[in-house]
């Protein structure tokens, strides 16, 4: 199985990249003090960082609202994974236990505010790619939602033969493919746009790879796609 990024999502986002995380072999059972402990730690740290500054005008929430309106999506009613995340807290709420590898990369989302998700490899069907929605994409069901529903054309998406897995680009995953505690083989994506550099992407890549590593076991390998590489081998 691959995750590619179509060559139309480099004529629009240029600049766009992408750090991978293949997982093989994890032990996603249970709850873990030490990962509550990063997550809470994780919340201080990303509201250090947002300091006064609204959420909706921070350097590194910018570019996604910025990138959804190019597709057509109001960032106010579709925020970016990382915006939604930061407006949870900044209104006192703690991030929720899911389970061991979300919590894992809701810590690594709010401590290097990057939008970061998860999909269990077993239920992927193909390659998995990001790319821009057709005009007949198949229904899918989102998390949380007790209605399938289509992408609109146009929006970006992550898919596979079974249909959408992500929708507008980082926004809701599909319930299909979500992370459980019976995953064994995952894949991450960690995504960055500018001013993010590559060196801060690597940074957190890794440290998600040796975070999973420490507290599920496992197998973890890295890799970072952009224009100039744009393909990753997740199993």
């Amino acid at each position: 199985m691959k995750l590619k990024i179509s060559p139309e999502i480099f004529e629009q986002y240029p600049d766009v990249l992408l750090g991978v995380v293949a997982l093989r072999g994890v032990d996603n059972r249970g709850e873990v003090d030490g990962i509550s402990h990063l997550l809470r730690e994780a919340e201080k740290s990303a509201l250090e960082k947002i300091g006064g500054v609204p959420v909706a005008e921070h350097p590194n929430v910018v570019p996604w609202r910025e990138a959804y309106r190019k597709f057509g999506a109001k960032p106010k009613d579709y925020p970016s994974s990382i915006e939604n995340l930061i407006r949870r807290i900044d209104k006192g709420e703690q991030v929720r236990h899911i389970n061991k590898l979300v919590d894992i990369y809701n810590v690594i989302s709010l401590k290097h505010l990057l939008p970061v998700g998860g999909e269990d490899t077993d239920k992927i069907k193909s390659d998995v790619e990001l790319t821009f929605a057709g005009n007949d994409e198949k229904t899918i069901y989102l998390l949380g939602e007790k209605e399938p529903r289509a992408p609109h054309p146009g929006e970006v998406i992550y898919k596979d033969d079974e249909g959408a897995i992500c929708r507008r680009w980082n926004w809701k995953e599909a319930d299909r493919t979500k992370l459980t505690e019976e995953t064994t083989d995952a894949f991450m994506v960690l995504e960055a746009l500018p001013p993010v550099r590559k060196e801060e992407l690597e940074k957190a890549t890794t440290e998600l790879a040796n975070l999973i590593k420490e507290f599920c076991g496992g197998e973890a390998s890295t890799i970072i796609l952009g224009k100039n590489n744009a393909t990753a081998e997740i199993k």
